[in-house]
């Protein structure tokens, strides 16, 4: 059973969420059924993550990582196949693309292949002018209300 979430109600009420109801949008009508190849991804630090893949058959030459904004691609493409005859064929070496959204500021570090897992390193790293700053609160008076400078007025006599 599939449970189809409706976002129309949040546009109404939320300025800039556009591209994030878009992903939940997406992932709902993904099928997790048949997703090869199998694949973890680990936080392993504040801003840093981490994809492992097991691509047990591909050499590095087949295997394509791909970063455009907001987007990671891993593909991977056998170029031959064996002439032989299979009695039994129960490596999966077949073609696949992978994608995995990526949220703003988050960029590939490396990207690496041993013992039949790929491994992709990944980093948020946020502008300087987006990261929290402090104030400094300066001493001294206050600023005069709209710009004008008050003027008392003197007592008067009756």
């Amino acid at each position: 059973m599939r449970t189809v979430f409706d976002f129309s109600p949040l546009y109404r009420s939320s300025i800039g969420f556009d591209r994030m109801f878009n992903a939940l949008e997406a992932a709902s009508r993904l099928d997790t059924a048949g997703h090869w190849p199998p694949y973890d991804i680990v936080k392993t630090g504040d801003d840093d993550y981490r994809i492992t893949m097991a691509v047990a058959g591909f050499a590095q030459d087949d295997l394509t990582v791909t970063h455009e904004p907001n987007m990671l691609m891993v593909s991977g493409h056998k170029a031959g196949q064996d002439a032989g005859e299979y009695l039994h064929h129960g490596i999966a070496e077949r073609t696949f693309e992978r994608r995995f959204e990526l949220a703003d500021h988050v960029k590939v570090v490396s990207a690496s292949l041993e013992n039949g897992l790929l491994t992709v390193d990944l980093k948020r790293e946020l502008p300087e002018e987006m990261k929290p700053r402090r104030i400094e609160i300066a001493a001294g008076t206050a600023p005069l209300q709209g710009g004008r400078a008050q003027i008392e007025a003197g007592k008067r006599a009756a």
